[in-house]
């Protein structure tokens, strides 16, 4: 029997079995302290003999009686402290003049008299000694136990290999009482795994009052993203903490770890089980090519980075304007570039620049000569550009229409734009100014389809919804709140949105891109919306925690409603007409939607630029009205900067960086510009 099964068998005897334990130690001290006190008399070796034992019987019948009567054996060995120790050195004492009275004073013929002095001396330090050393070995094991015993319960959802394995991963940690498995397989359940039984799921109810379980454990890696809805569904009613082990890819690679759990998040459970992109049709796209992601840093350009560096290509150009989101994804792509084995290193380049910066494009562009431009470089935080129009504008509208050119200028093949759903009927300025990217590249496709294909630039727009755990994306900052202990701010019941993960959203970027002839419109499909509210309540119940209501008014999370925000809409569409068209890829469609033929578009394009230029807010207002299909500001156009100062400086043209203006003082959109080259 190894020492811990032992510690935990002593630990687990009934009070009476642990008293005669301790007496039948201290009878053994007794006789031990005796034989070393008559060695230690005579100074050599002697055998055990029949004065020995009448020794040893005095030591018994004078010691033992003492010691039960000064309460050392009702004392609980493991919380030994001062007053044990001043209780066992009062027993002690009287014990050692009871035995020198016998033995030293008295005297016994055949025993030494010193040994009445000796003995008593040694079985002090004796018992002390037992003591702390029952408290030192016995005291942490106890604590641990006890520490388990008043956590909360823990079941593993999954009594498969992953699942023992995580249970044989928790016996090792403190504060975790493992308390068994449930299992959806009849074949299971009732059985015990290495002394666990295995429940069914509809038995949770009863193991949670009875148990007082306070977390399950999902450990099915393998299981669809269906699938692990309708479990947290069964696990939603009873306020329960779940957490899971990462996808069965990861696993494969380490193995199974307690520490690899964590917290099942609302991606998880919001995003649907992958549709396996044509790789061959990835691979000649992406392979051996050079490839340019605009802001490269963001929540969308850093997993469009991510994916693109899967299918190798020879160079991966990251522009980005904040220095230190440059930093963190050239870092991380180039740790992961390092780890592909056996693949021809991928050139991995940091740019810092801005879209809007004409001359700065012209540099990198003939430099680097990229294939494919994915341009991901957009501010899309509603209520912040509906307070900053102006910059809005200029780097979502502005900003695509210098990268777009700039891309035709110097021969690169195809320019996928990055969209949102909010460009569909806009209530905010944000929205407006991606409806306007997509116009412009739309007129651009059209304005240059007289030119040989060969000198064309294939320009392509991508549009979804909200991107779960982007930034600025409710997911985050939900659970923060709940992190906090709440309240979770919701702007209204009733808000709905669609949502993707953030890599399914980057990967059908990727493969629309590589299906586009130039001009489309793709629309991902999105599912089902999502209402806030719902999502909010989900979260907090995941969390293990429950949401505040008038059943429930103490304890729990609160969630309060705030109140549409500047520009916010309740509910968000995915196209503005109904004329859309199936592709080869289940999850992406195309919309054919209304664009403005270039010739008339670049000249409200000046128009707008003018505008802005002198910071005419209601003229901006009035002329994005007359732009883009369904325009329905909630309110009059804010700038914080004009708000402040009625009569504000003349603002820089649209695209002007201090060294490139892309709107001279009368501005004029061109597209003049020849390809340097053929793609």
């Amino acid at each position: 029997m190894s020492t811990p099964d032992l510690t935990r068998r002593l630990v687990h005897m009934p009070r009476t079995g642990k008293r005669l334990l301790a007496l039948t130690l201290d009878a053994s001290l007794c006789a031990l302290t005796v034989w070393l006190a008559w060695m230690l008399r005579l100074e050599h070796w002697i055998p055990f003999s029949r004065m020995h034992a009448w020794a040893t019987l005095g030591a018994w019948l004078l010691g033992l009686p003492v010691f039960a009567w000064f309460g050392l054996y009702a004392s609980i060995f493991r919380h030994a402290g001062w007053n044990a120790m001043l209780a066992l050195g009062k027993a002690a004492a009287v014990y050692g003049l009871l035995y020198a009275l016998v033995f030293t004073v008295i005297g016994v013929s055949g025993i030494p008299r010193s040994v009445g002095i000796i003995q008593p001396l040694l079985m002090f330090v004796a018992l002390g000694l037992s003591r702390v050393a029952v408290r030192l070995w016995v005291g942490d094991l106890y604590r641990e136990l006890l520490a388990r015993i008043n956590s909360p319960g823990v079941l593993i959802y999954g009594a498969g290999q992953s699942g023992m394995q995580l249970a044989a991963s928790l016996m090792r940690m403190p504060h975790q009482r493992l308390v068994g498995y449930l299992d959806d397989s009849p074949a299971l359940q009732g059985r015990r795994l290495d002394g666990l039984p295995v429940h069914a799921p509809s038995e949770l109810g009863q193991l949670v009052s009875e148990y007082r379980i306070g977390s399950v454990l999902l450990a099915i890696p393998s299981a669809s993203v269906e699938r692990r809805k309708q479990i947290v569904e069964l696990l939603r009613p009873h306020g329960v903490h779940v957490r899971t082990l990462p996808g069965m890819a990861d696993l494969v690679r380490r193995g199974v770890h307690a520490s690899d759990l964590h917290d099942l998040n609302i991606e998880d459970l919001l995003g649907r089980d992958p549709v396996q992109p044509d790789e061959a049709l990835l691979a000649r796209h992406l392979g051996a090519r050079t490839v340019m992601v605009t802001g490269a840093g963001g929540s969308i350009g850093s997993e469009l980075c991510r994916q693109i560096l899967q299918w190798q290509p020879g160079v991966l150009l990251l522009l980005e304007q904040s220095e230190y989101a440059l930093y963190e994804i050239h870092r991380e792509l180039t740790a992961a570039a390092a780890q592909q084995p056996g693949q021809a290193p991928v050139q991995i380049v940091p740019l810092l620049g801005s879209v809007q910066d004409a001359a700065r494009l012209d540099a990198i562009l003939p430099a680097w000569r990229p294939d494919i431009i994915y341009h991901a470089a957009a501010y899309k935080h509603v209520p912040l550009v509906e307070h900053n129009p102006l910059e809005g504008l200029s780097n979502n509208v502005w900003g695509t229409l210098v990268c777009a050119r700039a891309a035709a200028r110097h021969g690169v093949g195809q320019f996928v734009l990055v969209s949102t759903d909010k460009a569909v009927r806009p209530t905010n300025v944000m929205g407006a100014s991606k409806r306007l990217a997509e116009m412009v590249l739309q007129a651009l496709h059209d304005e240059q389809s007289a030119r040989p294909r060969a000198h064309r630039t294939c320009y392509t727009m991508v549009r979804f919804g909200n991107v779960l755990g982007s930034s600025g994306s409710v997911v985050p900052l939900f659970r923060r709140q709940i992190e906090q202990g709440g309240p979770v701010t919701v702007t209204h019941r009733d808000i709905t949105r669609y949502f993707m993960t953030i890599p399914e959203a980057a990967q059908l970027v990727i493969q629309a891109g590589a299906m586009a002839h130039g001009g489309e419109v793709f629309v991902l499909d999105m599912g089902e919306p999502v209402r806030i509210h719902d999502l909010a309540c989900r979260m907090i119940e995941l969390s293990g925690q429950r949401v505040r209501d008038p059943l429930q008014p103490a304890g729990g999370i609160d969630i309060q409603v705030t109140g549409l925000r500047p520009g916010e809409k309740l509910y968000e569409e995915l196209l503005i007409g109904n004329a859309t068209s199936g592709t080869d890829h289940p999850r992406i469609l195309k919309a054919q939607e209304h664009f403005l033929p270039w010739a008339e578009l670049q000249a409200q394009l000046e128009r707008l630029a003018e505008h802005m230029q002198a910071q005419r807010h209601d003229d901006i207002r009035a002329l994005l009205l007359q732009l883009v299909d369904g325009y329905q500001p909630t309110g009059p156009m804010v700038d914080w900067v004009q708000q402040r100062d009625p009569a504000p400086a003349p603002r820089a043209a649209p695209g002007a960086t201090g060294r490139v203006v892309a709107f001279p003082p009368r501005p004029r959109v061109t597209t003049d510009d020849a390809p340097a080259a053929a793609p």
